[in-house]
């Protein structure tokens, strides 16, 4: 089978670690007979500086045209300037509203060989495998008004977290969609004891519940959820909300797993089936990491794992996903380590060689 697919790079070490996701994306195909059509674009700081915005128009164009979309990092400090009038992640969020990525989903399962790897004690973090579903062209990011002013000598901002009925009832619904598939049970982040927007949030979250009655549905206030990821992670299984909540608590649970550098992401423009293509965007979670640019140290299996998300909700090849993904099992299970999540008597490698060692373990 071929594929068309989107490459952008992006910033910082974005085009490290794509360039290396790219590479166990190749083993892929020559063990299992695909061909993988690739354009590359610019996206970010990069789009910024030869192109004069964060995403051109003719690569949005393309984005709409091909099977999936594989994106590294935006952003660094060259661009960070409050006061520019165009910023990296402009490109991302409006790359995400112009190809209709609602739902991303980011699972957070601590590997057995990295448990002690981690901040917190092996008891809390063993076993700890769940996703979080995070509504993403809605929110505080996208409502209007957003805006700065000055009035009678005080500086004012505004951002609006807007949503209506529709927005929430399909990301809800994804939510469902995914529980029935593990364990029966979705948890839903708001803040309905304070804003507006989460009442409503509730109150559809329940409506929709009516159609899943095999699910169980819980709600639990963004803060408690806050501290729930540390005191007690492996009771969360599913868990769905809005943008900006899904920010902040998907970037704290990945310090379970050690390094935001194990964390992949799809974002979906339907609700992902078993054995369905659905269109999407991966990237890892990580930023651009200005600091570890060019080094070759960055951790690549956030992307690579993203790929594995791709080749199961984009391409409907869950046995070349379930490869990818048992290739950095037996890659981590050998001792091999990026610098983030290294640890004593275990062999430490760079970008490349990590994204060799994955590589040739999925053509063994």
């Amino acid at each position: 089978m071929d594929f068309n697919l989107i490459v952008l790079p992006g910033d910082g070490v974005g085009p490290e670690v794509t360039t290396e996701s790219l590479k166990v994306l190749a083993a892929v195909g020559r063990k299992y007979g695909h061909g993988f059509n690739l354009t590359e674009r610019l996206l970010g700081g990069a789009a910024i500086d030869a192109e004069g915005v964060a995403v051109s128009e003719e690569t949005l164009k393309l984005c709409k045209k091909t099977d999936a979309v594989l994106l590294g990092a935006v952003g660094g400090p060259k661009w960070d300037d409050p006061l520019n009038k165009v910023r990296p992640e402009d490109g991302l969020l409006e790359l995400r509203k112009a190809l209709g990525l609602f739902a991303n989903l980011r699972p957070v399962k601590v590997f057995p060989m990295l448990i002690d790897g981690t901040n917190l004690k092996p008891e809390v973090v063993r076993d700890v495998d769940f996703i979080f579903v995070r509504e993403l062209t809605g929110g505080l990011y996208f409502g209007q008004p957003k805006r700065r002013w000055q009035e009678g000598g005080v500086r004012w901002g505004v951002d609006s977290m807007l949503y209506s009925d529709k927005e929430i009832e399909r990301i809800v619904r994804v939510g469902f969609e995914l529980a029935r598939t593990r364990k029966k049970q979705l948890i839903s982040v708001d803040k309905a004891n304070v804003l507006e927007s989460s009442r409503l949030w509730r109150q559809v979250a329940v409506e929709v519940a009516q159609d899943y009655p095999d699910v169980t549905l819980e709600h639990m206030l963004v803060d408690a959820c806050s501290m729930r990821i540390i005191q007690n992670p492996r009771y969360l299984d599913v868990l769905v909300t809005e943008n900006t909540f899904g920010d902040i608590l998907t970037d704290e649970s990945s310090m379970l797993a050690g390094s935001m550098g194990m964390l992949p992401s799809a974002s979906l423009a339907g609700v992902p089936r078993t054995g369905q293509a659905t269109f999407g965007l991966y990237e890892p979670i990580h930023g651009s990491a200005p600091r570890r640019a060019g080094q070759n140290l960055a951790n690549p299996i956030a992307t690579i794992l993203s790929v594995a998300m791709m080749l199961r909700h984009s391409f409907a090849l869950e046995t070349e996903a379930k490869a990818v993904e048992d290739a950095v099992d037996a890659v981590l299970n050998a001792g091999h380590r990026t610098y983030d999540i290294m640890s004593q008597g275990k062999h430490k490698v760079g970008t490349q060689e990590m994204g060799d060692l994955i590589a040739g373990e999925v053509e063994r």
